[in-house]
């Protein structure tokens, strides 16, 4: 048995105090520490006042550490396996772009391939486009639009959870049965739908999602509400939201939180092969990116995918949006999982649930530590050391 004591154990409902969590695979009771003999655990981890949260879940990410899910090379997966725990992702879902469609399959295929690596666990894909709009297409590279076709989707219906789509491209109610069918999401993104467009569309599913709501669709006007003012009203619109203070206005942010309230909204980052990597040249959907002063945009000035992190983006929407703690934690966990159908196996510390833990910082939630499925994957004492040993040598 291993314990995590020391720190606020963050459960669905409220902060637990003065209690120590223990796990192996599963977590396997919370309970207070008095009385407790720690010396028995086989691993003893000192949160040190910190918050021990669910791992999170990061349903929309490209990339990050210089590498991106469409690279056509299986280190590049492997890469984001082991950097995600970093920033306390412990399952995510990798997020292809509209490209070739001979190059979106190939990474269908890796991304089943890499499903059993270590490190982060991949649950699954997002596709983010081709089926999108080009009059919203964003940093999606709008040669490689193409009309909505599940035929050659079908093959990967196992491994594609969720499907980015813009709802007045479809013409019909087909291939949202399709994916209806196989128990795929619907994500209503780059899009530039009507109102009436977008609620035909929601109200076909059970439940949708909106990708990176405010971007890359038709802005709210009073008497052209489009995609945003559906998302914003309807029940059955859980709302993706990138929270770096650069694509969502901070009181937008709290303007969704406000209308969408504690289920409607799942954090992303959206991040591209130049999250943690700092200002430079990267890529992103075969296109360049320029990153500078925490700004990733195509030449023309567009602006591209985050460089921000799952816990940033955690902190900041927790500072902008007035919602409880407990409540911006289950945006990055619970909620995704939800909707993903897994939450009977992970999204809060439960007992039964699998070990998913990170632990951070109580003042600006940097991650301390990282666990998956009971295993010590991310330990930034660890890591400081690493690196201060690595400086050195290169002196």
């Amino acid at each position: 048995m291993k314990a995590i004591f020391n720190g606020l154990i963050v459960t669905p409902n409220r902060i637990l105090t003065g209690n120590v969590l223990l796990y192996d695979e599963n977590v396997c009771e919370i309970r207070n520490r008095k009385g407790l003999h720690l010396g028995r655990a086989t691993e003893l981890i000192n949160a040190e006042g910190g918050f021990v949260v669910p791992g999170f879940i990061n349903e929309h990410i490209h990339g990050l550490g210089g590498v991106d899910t469409m690279d056509d090379d299986d280190q590049a997966l492997a890469t984001m396996q082991q950097l995600l725990p970093k920033t306390g992702v412990t399952s995510f879902l990798p997020t292809t772009m509209t490209m070739e469609q001979g190059r979106i399959e190939k990474t269908l295929d890796r991304i089943r391939k890499a499903k059993g690596n270590p490190g982060a666990q991949i649950l699954g894909a997002h596709l983010e486009g081709p089926f999108v709009s080009p009059d919203a297409s964003g940093s999606q590279d709008a040669q490689y639009i193409q009309h909505a076709d599940f035929s050659w989707l079908a093959p990967y219906a196992d491994i594609i959870k969720i499907i980015t789509v813009a709802p007045e491209t479809l013409g019909s109610h087909a291939f949202l049965k399709a994916c209806k069918d196989r128990g795929i999401i619907i994500s209503l993104g780059h899009t530039a739908a009507s109102y009436d467009q977008a609620m035909d569309a929601i109200d076909y599913l059970p439940m949708c999602h909106a990708t990176h709501l405010f971007n890359a669709m038709r802005g709210f006007h009073h008497r052209a509400p489009g995609v945003v003012g559906a998302a914003l009203l309807s029940d059955k619109v859980h709302c993706e939201l990138i929270c770096d203070n650069l694509h969502v206005h901070p009181a937008a942010q709290k303007l969704a939180y406000q209308l969408k309230g504690n289920d409607g909204i799942i954090l992303v980052t959206d991040s591209l092969r130049a999250c943690l990597m700092g200002d430079g040249e990267s890529s992103l959907g075969g296109q360049t990116v320029y990153v500078k002063d925490g700004e990733a945009r195509l030449a023309d000035g567009t602006l591209a995918a985050s460089i921000v992190p799952m816990n940033e983006v955690v902190l900041h929407f927790l500072e902008n949006s007035g919602a409880a703690f407990t409540d911006v934690i289950a945006m990055a966990s619970a909620n995704p999982a939800k909707d993903l159908g897994i939450y009977d196996r992970v999204g809060s510390l439960e007992p039964g649930k699998q070990a998913d833990i990170t632990i951070l910082d109580g003042n600006d939630l940097h991650v301390k530590h990282t666990i998956i499925a009971g295993e010590h994957v991310y330990n930034e004492y660890i890591e400081a050391e690493k690196a201060e040993r690595a400086q050195k040598n290169a002196q």
